[in-house]
């Protein structure tokens, strides 16, 4: 039987290499595109919304909530009859304790990663649906919003979007070089992602890792915070370096655990432009999710 993390890495490849890169979505065409579990409320987070993004996109799903069956059954619902659930992951750090009987208390934390079974509103009866009322914001003044208040220096000028870290400054094209406002606040977000990584913020370290040469690997981190940062938005999602799907690829291939350190880092990123702050209960209700 595989692991999970083999079997979460080669759903993934496998999604890539059918042409659907799973961070990439029209989140635009949904009212609240993030998924979200139906019983607390919260929205999942890092390699769950991949996961789940994709599930919904393949059955087509038109709800973004979630339940376990336990968690239908105490609604007073259920799930339809051959209905197939979708995996996500918990993930937590425990401590052990290693000491012997009478020997001081010697503790090592070790990593616990658990799979449960979701299902979508869609493959469930007897909950009353929601009707989502139309935003009173555009996309484009949020992502505006986001990008003002992170304080980053942003450049207007030539051909190239990039993040110098050497000034700690984004260059952009002027918005009117864009084909529309979406496009242009895609690869700002994208940039500004990189912008995270600096040492004063998420300080990301540099370096080759996972058999990815350092910038492959701050390409990928950044393409998924950019994800979750459109998502966030209901900006369309934008594949911003499709010449870096082939090294991505081998990379996913040599280390079932990559996508799991990228998800986690790009979800750190983003919460850092967003200013989230997980509560203490997060995690609790992420496994009763």
């Amino acid at each position: 039987m595989q692991d999970i993390y083999t079997r979460i890495t080669n759903q993934i490849i496998a999604q890539i290499e059918a042409g659907t890169v799973p961070w990439v979505k029209p989140w635009s065409q949904e009212a609240d595109p993030l998924p979200r579990n139906a019983v607390s409320q919260r929205h999942y987070r890092g390699i769950n919304i991949l996961l789940l993004a994709a599930a919904a996109s393949e059955q087509g799903f038109t709800d973004n909530r979630w339940l376990t069956f336990r968690q239908a059954s105490a609604l007073g619902a259920h799930v339809r009859k051959g209905e197939r659930g979708t995996p996500i992951v918990f993930f937590r750090w425990l401590e052990a304790d290693d000491a012997a009987p009478g020997e001081e208390a010697a503790r090592r934390v070790i990593p616990l990663l658990r799979t449960f079974t979701v299902f979508n509103l869609d493959q469930i009866e007897g909950i009353e649906r929601e009707s989502h009322a139309a935003p009173t914001w555009t996309s484009e003044e949020l992502a505006e919003d986001l990008i003002t208040g992170s304080g980053a220096v942003l450049e207007h000028g030539g051909n190239r979007a990039c993040y110098l870290p050497e000034r700690d400054v984004i260059k952009l094209p002027p918005p009117a070089a864009f084909s529309d406002a979406g496009g242009y606040y895609a690869t700002a977000l994208h940039e500004l992602a990189h912008w995270t990584g600096h040492p004063s913020r998420c300080n990301r370290p540099l370096g080759r890792r996972f058999g990815l040469e350092a910038y492959a690997f701050e390409e990928l981190v950044a393409e998924m915070a950019s994800a979750f940062l459109c998502a966030h938005c209901r900006l369309d999602g934008q594949l911003q370096h499709a010449s870096y799907l082939d090294s991505w690829l081998a990379a996913l291939r040599g280390d079932k655990r990559l996508i799991f350190t990228v998800a986690s880092q790009a979800q750190k990123a983003s919460d850092f432009i967003t200013g989230y702050v997980a509560p203490e209960s997060e995690a609790a209700e992420q496994v009763a999710a």
